[in-house]
């Protein structure tokens, strides 16, 4: 009985072991199969079965692995993440025929899991369709009411200098990081636009709300973002930074929600404080209308897409910009030269001077390139099928647009990797744009907070030139290595601050 039951054990056991075999191989088959490369479509490298290329991306260097792939696969070129695939372009010549020449066909954002359960498909940062050109029109002309690109807001933006220049002080030349500091001064513009005030340095809620965004941007870029994007399903059911996520963005919505509450309660129809009171007005105005996309939950995701693409970036870059003239004092003396020549010591600086002050120019826009902020932009999806660089890419592909290939393309660039203000100087010295400077992305998806970051940075930069000047501790040299995230910050480091 006992050799009959080791017998028939032995044949179940090898059964469940064959069944199990073929189930595998019929899976990865099948995976194989359904998931060929298009005929036409981009090359790329090998694809794993199941996961795809997840990780053939590094998170650590993103920009710089695809830069590494378009040496081996063209400019164009294809992954695949999961069951979908995407397609990586690089170099100035294919951005801008993808982004200008036939970006009405790549002018909507893909629809990916997290960043779907997220906003819903709202805000204007990641909607489509007729929800992106409603709240992108509405905000762009509300914002310009409220002095966006007016000599009114150059008033505020100073006016926050101040404040920041005396935190500063008050550390009275010691080592400082100035990572919250920095977010919050450039946050309080945004602030003012929206709620109608500032908030202190010393405020507590606000800086956990900065410490939020600041990780949630580096979760997004993670590959636990991607394995969610991938196979949301089984995603949802376990735990990890994608679920740390969205508590993130659900915390920062509870407190726009919070100072939305505050601006009903005494809110008058009549008056247009700020971005909320103009809002509240047009919901109001276009209630019942057929097509309508304006309601309280659009508001708070537009308030959080406002606070993401006015603040991040632009904090960003001035602390990029603290190390650079750290490390490299010679510039910085430069540029202080020029400022004090053209505007003195106590004169505050306006945008009027910015014509006057070209190598300060030309230092802020090489700080942008070498500080390579968003050198993935956000992803683009196709409406249609398109031919780009002599490919066929289908509806439905989602479009990274490497951003880093074009800002540091040797072939537009006479020293790509070297901080170099001549790259936007002309032989007489004066200021000149060059077409391949693109850090806030092309065409019509361009950052909504470019306008509004152009004066943030002139501004606050030739204010602290004119008034500080930045070296590291004694003893530390300027580290200049980045931490990848969907924005490329400077890793945490701390500073010397002195009043000139």
């Amino acid at each position: 009985m006992d050799l009959l039951f080791s017998i028939f054990s032995f044949f179940v056991d090898w059964d469940l072991k064959s069944l199990l075999l073929f189930v595998v191989v019929f899976i990865i088959t099948a995976d194989l199969v359904k998931n060929r490369r298009p005929v036409g479509f981009p090359p790329g490298p090998r694809a794993l079965p199941i996961v795809g290329n997840i990780f053939t991306w590094d998170q650590s260097r993103p920009h710089e692995k695809l830069m590494e792939l378009a040496r081996t696969y063209g400019d164009v070129f294809s992954l695949r993440f999961g069951q979908k695939w995407s397609v990586v372009l690089n170099g100035f010549d294919t951005i801008k025929e993808a982004l200008l020449t036939k970006g009405d066909s790549m002018v909507d954002r893909p629809k990916l899991a997290l960043q779907e359960e997220v906003t819903g498909g709202l805000g204007i940062i990641i909607s489509n369709g007729d929800i992106w050109k409603q709240q992108r029109r509405f905000a762009l002309s509300t914002l310009k009411y409220f002095g966006f690109g007016k000599t009114s807001l150059e008033h505020v933006i100073l006016d926050e200098f101040r404040h920041c220049a005396e935190e500063f002080r008050g550390y009275k030349e010691k080592p400082v990081n100035p990572h919250l500091i920095i977010n919050n001064a450039v946050s309080n513009i945004i602030c003012h636009l929206v709620f109608g005030h500032r908030f202190e340095y010393g405020d507590e809620k606000f800086r956990k709300l900065m410490l939020l965004f600041d990780k949630a941007l580096q979760i997004e870029a993670s590959i636990w973002a991607q394995l969610y994007n991938s196979f949301p399903l089984l995603m949802r059911l376990l735990p990890g930074p994608h679920q740390t996520l969205k508590q993130i963005w659900g915390d920062v919505k509870s407190f726009i929600r919070e100072e939305l509450n505050q601006h009903k309660e005494n809110w008058d129809s009549t008056e247009r404080r700020d971005y909320i009171d103009c809002y509240l007005q047009e919901i109001q105005t276009n209630k019942g209308q057929e097509g309508n996309t304006f309601d309280e939950e659009n508001l708070i995701m537009c308030v959080l897409d406002l606070f993401v693409a006015g603040s991040e970036t632009t904090s960003t870059t001035l602390r990029w910009s603290f190390l650079y003239m750290a490390k490299y004092p010679e510039i910085q003396e430069n540029v202080q030269a020029e400022i004090d020549r053209v505007i003195g010591q106590s004169k505050q600086p306006s945008m009027e001077d910015r014509a006057n002050l070209p190598y300060t120019d030309a230092v802020i826009h090489e700080i942008l390139r070498m500080g390579n902020i968003a050198p993935l932009a956000l992803p683009h999806s196709t409406n249609k099928e398109v031919q780009l660089g002599g490919y066929t890419i289908p509806k439905g592909i989602l479009i990274v647009p490497n951003l880093a290939s074009v800002l540091f393309d040797k072939k537009e660039w006479e020293t790509p990797l070297e901080f170099n203000p001549g790259h936007f100087l002309n032989e007489e010295g004066k200021f000149e744009k060059r077409a391949a400077f693109i850090p806030f992305s092309a065409g019509k998806r361009l950052c909504l907070g470019e306008n509004l970051a152009r004066v943030e940075l002139f501004l606050f930069f030739t204010s602290f030139m004119q008034h500080f000047t930045f070296s590291m501790p004694a003893g530390v040299e300027a580290v200049m290595d980045y931490r990848a995230g969907i924005t490329l910050a400077p890793k945490p480091y701390e500073i010397c601050v002195k009043p000139r």
